[in-house]
Order: C-alpha cells, then structure tokens, then sequence
C-alpha cells in the first residue's frame, strides 16, 4: 500500500485525510507533553535539579528549531509547487469563461457544437488544475506538520520512558 506522503499519491482526499491524521496525533502527543513537562515543573519547584534545567532549556530550543524547520519545508513546497499551479488554474479557469462565452453567442448549430465541445475540454483542464492545486497545498501542509510532529511525538515518547 502507497504512503499517503509518497509524492506519487495524488488524490486530494487522502492527502487531507493523512493531514488530518497526522495533525491529529501530533496534538495527542503535545498533549501528553505539556502534562509530563508541567509536572516536572510543579515538582521542581523554585529549585530545579540540573537535568529539570536541561529539559527546560530543550523545550524552548526544540520548538523555535521545529518551527524553523517547518517554515522552510513549507516555503520550499510553495516555492516549487504552488504559484506554477496557481497559474494553470487560473489560466484554465479564464479559457472555461471565453469557451463559455463563445457557446453562448454561436450563431449556428454546428458552431455550438464545436463551442460546447471547447467548453467541456477547458472545464476538464480547469477541475483537474484545481485538484492539482489542492494536492500541492496539502503537500504544503505536510511539509510544515513533519518536523513539529516529529519532535512532538518523540519527546512523548521520551518523556513517557521512566527517569533515571
């Protein structure tokens, strides 16, 4: 079965559908961090040890990195996927209305036919530009989600183990 990230999955549903998962779990598992982070908080009190002092300092660290990451996978993706389609769609979109328009003012049968025939091709290239757009933004999605999600489900996992 394909990885719903594998650049070769093109349908829009499942790329949202992985999205949603994985965003999903990336909360549960922040979850679970803030609760294991603010106890150790709580039980440290005004005077930490020096591993609750390493694990404070790592916390703030590890989000301005993650969100660091993030940003450039995002505008990475943006950048090599998202304004050439923008682009298309647009383009599609505009060649539908002059087809449209052209349909509307046929002044013989055989033109209206020829005209509904150019309709139906630039309405196909518009709807499939925009099913490419809607992939490419989830692909955006999961850029930015993947090194926050990382760490988030590694520090609950990290966390969750006993200490030392």
């Amino acid at each position: 079965m394909p990885s719903f990230s594998s650049p070769r999955f093109f349908n829009p549903l499942m790329l949202w559908v992985d999205v949603a998962l994985t965003t999903n779990e990336m909360l549960l598992s922040a979850g679970s961090v803030i609760q294991m982070r603010t106890e150790r908080m709580a039980k440290a009190g005004l005077a930490p040890n020096e591993a609750d002092m390493a694990e404070f300092q790592l916390m703030s660290h590890e989000k301005l990195t993650a969100v660091g990451e993030s940003g450039a996978a995002m505008a990475n993706q943006i950048h090599t996927t998202q304004f050439a389609l923008v682009n298309r769609a647009v383009k599609h979109w505009l060649g539908s209305g002059v087809a449209l328009f052209s349909m509307a003012t046929s002044a013989t049968p055989a033109q209206a036919v020829s005209h509904a025939e150019a309709f139906g091709s630039a309405a196909t290239r518009s709807a499939a530009a925009v099913s490419q757009l809607s992939s490419a933004s989830a692909r955006i999605m999961q850029r930015g989600l993947k090194p926050i999600h990382a760490k988030t489900t590694s520090n609950a996992r990290r966390l969750s183990l006993p200490q030392a």
